[in-house]
């Protein structure tokens, strides 16, 4: 059956969504956000469950009192909603952690062997194996040879693991998981996907992918509370040294010695983001309780009309990495002829009010083999509509048309707009002084 779609509405509620922001030459718009890769904005379901823990909010694990109680159970259930919500299996535990690129050093001191990765991978996952046996793979410029490549790799020499972002935080090229997990296994290893940019955009499913650790970031699944998960197979996690040494990772303490506790507590030491876990469980019902075909029908239509559109006006150029990639997340990289991207970015927020990402997007190697000092990043989550492409898409064309009305310059490397008349701290008076964050 074919998902009903409705370009002119957003498919859920997200924080923000009626924001006024001031521009450079007077008045406001609304505020369109093309930046869900880097921070999605909370859901609204995020929201409401957090304001309901926060009169409960206390500390876990061991308090006896009502709200201590109330809080520990809360964040205990929140492991289930994630393992849930990601289908895990049986032998998989639901670490938390800060985020993505915490959750992968926590596993990087985990893993028993070489972990094969590849050259174009997030620096998430890319750096923290380098003092663990890292094997890197240069990408090819197509999936099939990538892979190819990586098979190569994996038969060369034993490997434990190979690590591979599941959508690409730069183009949201998706790579085909379940066909690598196979891979990996039949050479011997496992398989780590990075999915801070997949785990938005599709549902996925650990035991029929045959996943063994997976990781995503609260903070781009609509739960920006500082909280990150790692769900993996426990042996691995179990045998690792401690992520941190501290209360809540023991069994017991001797003055020479220490017996540590199993994972998930392992490598949870200190007291834990109980409100970062809550939007985490909270994110995760609210998404699968969203029919997944109509997830994806809603941001593929979005997604081709933003590149159809681009793609039509002179000068501008889409990104990408391989040629015949089997999917594509709502992420579109582009530059525009004439332009560095920085500026770009500077004139669609001060004079549109549109918010979109430029730079190497911590993917410095990745840019590097696509010739590129930095492009522009447009990404698309529930919350945008068909009038906010068409925004984006007519602000570029007048860019390339007309040029900018206002004047640009670089401060320490970043591009502003010379003078600025926003005050850029909330609820600062008209005319304050702009309260310019780095």
């Amino acid at each position: 059956m074919t998902a009903v779609i409705d370009p002119t509405c957003a498919l859920a509620a997200v924080s923000g969504a009626d924001l006024q922001v001031p521009l450079v030459q007077g008045g406001t718009s609304t505020y369109a956000n093309f930046d869900y890769a880097a921070s999605a904005p909370a859901l609204r379901q995020v929201t409401d469950r957090i304001s309901q823990l926060l009169p409960y909010y206390a500390s876990v694990h061991r308090g006896a009192g009502y709200a201590s109680r109330i809080s520990t159970e809360c964040y205990e259930a929140s492991r289930g909603a994630v393992a849930r919500f990601v289908d895990a299996c049986d032998d998989q535990v639901v670490v938390f952690t800060r985020n993505t690129t915490d959750s992968l050093n926590l596993l990087a001191g985990c893993v028993p062997g070489d972990t094969v990765v590849r050259d174009i991978e997030h620096h998430a996952n890319f750096l923290p194996w380098t003092a663990h046996g890292r094997r890197v793979v240069q990408a090819a410029d197509t999936v099939e040879e990538t892979i190819r490549r990586v098979v190569a790799e994996l038969c060369s020499k034993p490997a434990a693991l190979l690590a591979v972002t599941g959508a690409s935080n730069v183009t949201g090229e998706v790579l085909p998981l379940e066909r690598l997990a196979t891979i990996a296994h039949l050479c011997g290893a496992r398989i780590l996907v990075d999915a801070a940019q997949l785990a938005p955009h599709r549902r996925i499913s650990l035991r029929e992918n045959g996943i063994d650790y997976l990781a995503f970031s609260g903070h781009k699944l609509y739960a920006p509370f500082g909280a990150g998960v790692l769900v993996g197979k426990r042996d691995w996690l179990d045998a690792g040294e401690p992520y941190l040494a501290g209360g809540g990772a023991v069994r017991n303490v001797g003055v020479g010695q220490v017996e540590w506790a199993a994972a998930p507590q392992r490598h949870e030491a200190g007291s834990p983001n109980v409100l970062g876990a809550a939007a985490i469980a909270a994110a995760c019902d609210a998404l699968a309780a969203i029919d997944p075909a109509e997830l994806v029908a809603h941001e593929r239509f979005l997604a081709d009309r933003l590149r159809n559109g681009l793609s039509a006006i002179p000068g501008v150029d889409i990104v990408r990495i391989f040629s015949d990639s089997p999917d594509c997340v709502g992420i579109v990289a582009f530059t525009v002829a004439g332009y560095a991207p920085g500026q770009v970015a500077a004139y669609l927020s001060a004079e549109h009010a549109i918010g979109i990402r430029d730079g190497r997007f911590c993917a410095h190697p990745l840019l590097t083999r696509l010739g590129l000092d930095a492009a522009l990043r447009a990404s698309i989550g529930l919350g945008t509509t068909a009038t906010d492409v068409d925004r984006l898409i007519a602000a570029i064309t007048t860019l390339t048309e007309s040029g900018p009305t206002w004047n640009y310059a670089t401060t320490e490397g970043l591009w502003n707009p010379t003078p600025e008349t926003r005050p850029l701290a909330p609820d600062s008076p008209a005319g304050a002084a702009p309260c310019l964050i780095g």
